[in-house]
């Protein structure tokens, strides 16, 4: 079974407490949750540890209706061992996992990972069929001596935060919101791949960023944006959408750095969103756009010049 043979890869020194979840986004109630995982931890001395997956249950489950994820999984993996978890154990979510009834999934849990405890929220579930409810592993617990706490869900201004949240958020391109719930930019990264070169002959050179085809990205639009080159910040303006000035059909994203010379053909870079200046639209001329595309990057600057002031 490809989930032991996964857990075998871990050996903990003690004990451990943990918690189980998708964690896409890794945003402030994922990080809230974490928080008191790691109290619990310290109070009962023993390990904190996170147990995520590499594919969100419902690609498998329901493949038809595939979720764009927030955050790839390096990416995930990243943020969730920047909260200085004893480990972040990753596993494989398969057809075979998704049949394991709850008792199984635990008793894989005690047998390798030596769970003590479980910090959860209160509408976690896991095993098959969901059975796995916090009524239902609070009986296991009793039976399989761990404990089980559950965490009331994080709010801000009367939102629940979630990465459902966020990513209705994403999709009205409420880029502060987005910032309000997950505690940082929305970022995308990707290799800087050749485009038409249209931005080139405008005035304005983009890079354009290959993004897998199931990431979430923000509604189509124009973005006052930050982009990370190796260990270099730069002010940018990024354009995610069709290009209908030019009859464009696929979703692009395009990204014009300021202060920028240097080519960046198959170089993987990051940029953040930090706040939509317009949506996208025609325009009647090549002139009209330039014109409108100048007023962008003037926009642009006055915004990302206060975020450096703070």
């Amino acid at each position: 079974m490809l989930i032991e043979e996964e857990l075998t890869k871990f050996t903990p020194t003690q004990d451990m407490k943990v918690s189980i979840g998708v964690f896409d986004g890794v945003h402030l109630g994922h990080k809230f949750l974490i928080s008191q995982l790691k109290g619990h931890a310290r109070q009962q001395k023993v390990l904190s540890g996170v147990v995520t997956f590499r594919q969100h249950p419902q690609d498998v489950l329901s493949p038809r209706t595939k979720l764009p994820y927030l955050t790839d999984v390096d990416e995930k993996i990243k943020l969730l061992k920047n909260e200085e978890v004893d480990a972040v154990v990753v596993l494989s979510f398969t057809r075979e996992l998704a049949k394991l009834g709850a008792r199984e999934f635990i008793g894989l849990l005690k047998q390798h990972l030596r769970i003590r405890g479980l910090v959860i929220g209160p509408d976690f579930t896991l095993g098959r069929s969901r059975e796995g409810d916090y009524k239902t592993l609070r009986a296991l617990g009793r039976e399989m001596n761990f404990n089980v706490v559950v965490v009331p869900p994080l709010v801000i201004n009367g939102q629940v935060v979630s990465s459902t949240a966020i990513r209705e958020a994403l999709a009205d391109g409420d880029m502060r919101k987005v910032y309000l719930l997950a505690g940082r930019f929305f970022s995308l990264q990707g290799k800087v791949v050749t485009g038409a070169g249209r931005g080139k002959k405008l005035g304005f050179p983009t890079a354009n960023v290959n993004v897998n085809q199931n990431q979430a990205l923000p509604a189509d639009g124009i973005y006052a944006t930050r982009t990370h080159i190796d260990d270099e910040l730069y002010s940018s303006v990024t354009n995610v959408g069709r290009r209908p000035t030019f009859d464009g059909n696929n979703r692009t994203v395009e990204v014009y750095i300021l202060d920028f010379q240097g080519d960046l053909y198959n170089h993987n870079i990051q940029v953040d969103f930090v706040q939509k200046l317009r949506d996208e639209r025609k325009f009647d001329s090549v002139d009209e756009l330039k014109k409108q595309m100048a007023e962008d990057v003037e926009q642009g600057k006055t915004i990302l010049a206060k975020i450096k002031k703070k």
